[in-house]
C-alpha cells in the first residue's frame, strides 16, 4: 500500500530542500552585505531558516517512515508538520526583510512540492486506513 510517487517526492524534496537552504542562506548573506539589512531582523531570519531546516528534516523522516511502514500516525504527523513548513516558506516568500526574485522562485517551487506532497499523503493515509 505504500505510495511510490510519495516516496519519490520525499527524496526529491529532500534534495531540493538542501538547495533551498543553501540558496536562502547565501541570499541572506548577500542581502546583509549589499542592502542596509537591519541588525534586528538578520538574526530572526537566520534563526527561522535553521528552525525550518530542522522541521523539514523531521517532516521528511516521519513521512518517509510512515509511508514505508504503512502507518498512519507518522504520515499524519508529517502532514501536520507540513503546515509549519508552509508558514515558514510563506514568511520567506512574503514577510522577510528583503525579498528578491530568486526568493519568489525557489519558495514557489517549494510550496508547489508541499501541496503535491500533501495530496499524496492524504491519499496514502486513506489507503492505509481502509
Amino acid at each position: 500500500l505504500s505510495s511510490v510517487p510519495l516516496q519519490v517526492l520525499f527524496y526529491v524534496n529532500g534534495i531540493y530542500y538542501i538547495f533551498y537552504f543553501v540558496a536562502t542562506l547565501a541570499m541572506i548573506v548577500y542581502k546583509s552585505q549589499v542592502f542596509s539589512y537591519p541588525d534586528d531582523f538578520l538574526a530572526p531570519d537566520l534563526a527561522l531558516l535553521f528552525i525550518m531546516a530542522v522541521l523539514e528534516a523531521l517532516r521528511l523522516y516521519l513521512g518517509s517512515k510512515g509511508n514505508l511502514t504503512e502507518e498512519e500516525a507518522p504520515l499524519g504527523l508529517s502532514l501536520v508538520m507540513t503546515v509549519g513548513s508552509v508558514i515558514l516558506s510563506v514568511y520567506f516568500l512574503v514577510w522577510q526583510t528583503y525579498v528578491l526574485k530568486a526568493d519568489v522562485i525557489i519558495n514557489a517551487v517549494l510550496l508547489f512540492t508541499y501541496g503535491l506532497e500533501s495530496v499524496l499523503k492524504v491519499t496514502a493515509i486513506a489507503a492505509f486506513v481502509s
